[in-house]
This record gives C-alpha cells, sequence and structure tokens, in this order.
C-alpha cells in the first residue's frame, strides 16, 4: 500500500517561491502595505498639505533614543523638509507599492520611515516586537523578493529596451 495514495496533500500543490501561490502572496503583501502607507500619507495631504507639524516634533520628541541627537537635530533644523516629506514620502511609498511601480526603492524608504517609528517608539512597553518592526520586516520582505514583479509594473519596466541597456536599474525595481 502505498503512503502517497492515502493523501490528499500528494498532489501538486506546493509553497516554492517559484510557485504561484508565492507570487499572489506577495502581490497582496505590497498591495496591502501599499494601501497602509497610502492612507496614511493621503490622510496627511488631505488635513495639513505639506506642512506637517507633527513630524518635526516627533523627531524633537527622539531625544532619548539611541539616535536622539541626530532626530532632535533634524526636528529643528530641518522642520521644513520633514513636515513636507512624510505626507509625501508616504503617500509616493504607496504609489509605487499599489501599482509595482519602483518597488524596491519605494521599500528601502519604507523601512527608513518603520526605522524611525520603531526607534522613535523605542519605550518598547509590549517588547521591542512591535507593529512598528512588523511594518519594517514587511518592507523588507518586499524588497528582498522583489515583489514588484509579482503581478506590477515593474514586470513591465524591467522589459523595456532601456533597463536592459541599463542592468543596474533592476536593483531599483522589482
Amino acid at each position: 500500500m502505498s503512503y502517497q495514495a492515502a493523501n490528499p496533500l500528494s498532489e501538486e500543490f506546493g509553497f516554492e517561491l517559484s510557485g504561484p501561490l508565492a507570487g499572489y502572496w506577495l502581490a497582496f503583501l505590497r498591495i496591502v502595505t501599499g494601501w497602509w502607507f497610502f492612507h496614511a500619507g493621503v490622510t496627511k495631504l488631505i488635513e495639513d498639505g505639506l506642512a506637517y507639524g507633527y513630524g518635526p516634533i516627533y523627531l524633537q520628541g527622539m531625544g532619548d533614543t539611541s539616535i536622539g541627537p541626530l532626530a532632535v537635530w533634524m526636528g529643528n533644523n530641518l522642520a521644513w523638509f520633514v513636515e513636507a516629506m512624510v505626507p509625501l514620502g508616504e503617500t509616493l511609498i504607496g504609489l509605487g507599492l499599489l501599482f509595482g511601480v519602483l518597488v524596491r526603492l519605494a521599500s528601502f524608504f519604507g523601512v527608513f520611515f518603520m526605522a524611525l517609528f520603531w526607534v522613535g517608539n523605542a519605550g518598547f512597553g509590549h517588547g521591542v516586537v512591535n507593529g512598528d518592526l512588523m511594518g519594517m520586516l514587511l518592507f523588507m520582505t518586499l524588497m528582498v523578493f522583489a515583489a514588484g514583479r509579482y503581478f506590477g509594473l515593474d514586470a513591465i519596466i524591467e522589459r523595456l529596451s532601456f533597463v536592459e541597456r541599463h542592468p543596474k536599474l533592476r536593483y531599483l525595481l522589482g
């Protein structure tokens, strides 16, 4: 008697990275993460435009963290830049992920944002593993697995002759 005959999971069904389920899952993660950041950014743009005042205040309050001096300096001296870049950055990161365009670049900046949020909320009252760290891991996953190649425009852009002539651009795509 064969073990395979009695096992309903012995059929062709796998979770390999080259399989269809992995592609669907990465596309789903990319779209959900993109919506999360797009919604956060657009909401700030609608409410405050490019003058999101909480960004510099958030950085100024990071004095007790490991990157405190840099964050406080940024909050004090680059407030004009931070006010505009928080809502604009979140919106652009979200759009990039939603449409699958420049996903690695967008994810890199998503990691940067989430790292600042994670360190900024460094009270770690619920431990080191919190929502900010999980968001950072989501962006890292999208970057590492080139999630824009799965049902995203990066798959089309990578086939353009311009990208084929400049293959280093693929580091930003995917």
